[in-house]
């Protein structure tokens, strides 16, 4: 007599959708404090203006949290971000208004100019960074250390580079990667999102047919359906937020040529998605990709897990410290590009204390200290839940040092979360 095969145990509802418990309770967590401030602020909160500022004010601390998930991931540290951001965005200030003109006779607005300052401050981040790297992987001088001292040295590098002065205006061209300045417009807005919303969707589906096809278990079709709704739903719904943030008729009265209209009177325009969330986007999807798809994530994570374990199998962990750091390096560059550009100056306190809250925003969204577990799309989250808590703070006339001692108290109470987190499920393996 053949054996019945065993029944197999009923699933809940959360676990058919095998959604992240994490991603759920910052998602939650998110949404908590978009209600409580909308409701202090009496609805100003969720307007789409709002959001809109909200959004671009992210974009800087976001790209540099996704290096640091991959710094904290190895069980390092970087306390020198805001600091390099402020020296790359002083080199670059100093590039397009006084080394450009003086060197190669290029003034402000010629073609040319923003672009090479790009390429000026992005390697040098990547070469500030490669070296703190190398003092770390190579030299054995803890992390911590080597940064601290990348905080105060980078800090007053790009005092000495300016004279302490304020550098701009800024070339127009690089403004645009402020946010504001340079959106898409509602028609190119929606292609974007429609085209998002279509690659993410397809994405889910040839994941689903590859598990299919080797054999794996697969979520049941509602679910997978369901998870697809809601991530086109939340793409378009973003677009058609930022949609509804028209531009106001006094902007329009500059050049009502930019909008497509004669006349400002009459003229409605959007302001859409903006240049700066764009290069955020493009980030995110290039570090996942390498955190999940590339032998040097694997290799960051394993070392993370286990470092000695990752370098008796081969692992080159000392290399791998100055390919992170100088990755942090470059994305450090490339905020302050967003940040220099949002301001339309270089200013001498250009990224003060962004150390903390790149390093709050990686842990909030769930990197652990102890190494080996981080997530790309948590730290965005945690640096969007860190932007929302001070927007909102500031909105309801909170004090700057009020608003801190609450941005520490949160970043305790994450840590004490992940804690109780691990526990849970280590007791339940």
């Amino acid at each position: 007599m053949s054996e019945q095969p065993a029944p197999q145990p009923k699933r809940s509802f959360l676990q058919s959708l095998e959604v992240d418990t994490r991603l759920l309770g910052m998602l939650g967590a998110f949404l908590i404090v978009c209600i409580v401030f909308n409701v202090l602020t009496e609805g100003r909160f969720l307007t789409p203006r709002n959001i809109f500022n909200l959004t671009i004010q992210t974009v800087s601390v976001a790209i540099m949290a996704t290096g640091m998930v991959f710094v904290i991931v190895t069980r390092h540290i970087d306390l020198s971000v805001g600091a390099l951001l402020a020296t790359c965005t002083a080199v670059m200030g100093m590039t397009q208004t006084q080394w450009l003109p003086q060197i190669m006779g290029l003034e402000l607005g010629h073609p040319l100019i923003p672009w090479i300052t790009i390429a000026v401050g992005l390697l040098t981040g990547a070469a500030i960074g490669a070296a703190q790297g190398w003092l770390i992987g190579y030299q054995a001088i803890p992390a911590f250390i080597v940064t601290l001292g990348g905080l105060l040295v980078w800090r007053n590098v790009g005092w000495w580079l300016t004279d302490g002065a304020t550098i701009g205006p800024l070339d127009q061209t690089f403004i645009l990667f402020g946010g504001i300045s340079g959106t898409l417009g509602a028609t190119w807005s929606w292609i974007v999102g429609i085209i998002g919303a279509a690659v993410s969707l397809a994405a889910i589906w040839s994941a689903r047919r590859t598990k299919m096809g080797h054999g794996f278990p697969v979520k049941p079709m509602w679910a997978e359906v369901s998870i697809m709704a809601v991530i086109a739903g939340a793409i378009l719904g973003f677009v058609a937020i930022l949609n509804a943030y028209s531009v106001p008729e006094r902007v329009i009265a500059r050049d009502p040529s930019l909008y497509g209209c004669d006349t400002a009177e009459s003229c409605v325009a959007a302001y859409g998605l903006p240049y700066s969330v764009l290069v955020l986007i493009t980030v995110a999807i290039v570090m996942t990709v390498i955190a999940l798809r590339t032998r040097l994530g694997r290799y960051i994570f394993a070392t993370g897990g286990n470092p000695d374990a990752a370098e008796l199998s081969g692992i080159n962990t000392r290399l791998l410290t100055v390919k992170i750091f100088a990755m942090v390096g470059v994305l450090s560059a490339l905020a302050g590009i967003v940040a220099s550009a949002r301001l339309g100056y270089h200013t001498n306190d250009i990224g003060t204390l962004d150390e903390l809250r790149v390093i709050a925003a990686a842990v909030i969204g769930g990197t652990a200290l102890s190494g080996g577990v981080g997530t790309i799309y948590g730290a965005i989250i945690g640096a969007l839940i860190m932007q929302s808590l001070q927007s909102g703070m500031a909105m309801v006339g909170v004090d700057a040092p009020y608003q801190n001692i609450v941005v520490g108290a949160v970043l305790v109470a994450a840590v004490w979360v992940d804690i109780q987190y691990r526990k849970r499920m280590g007791a339940k393996a």
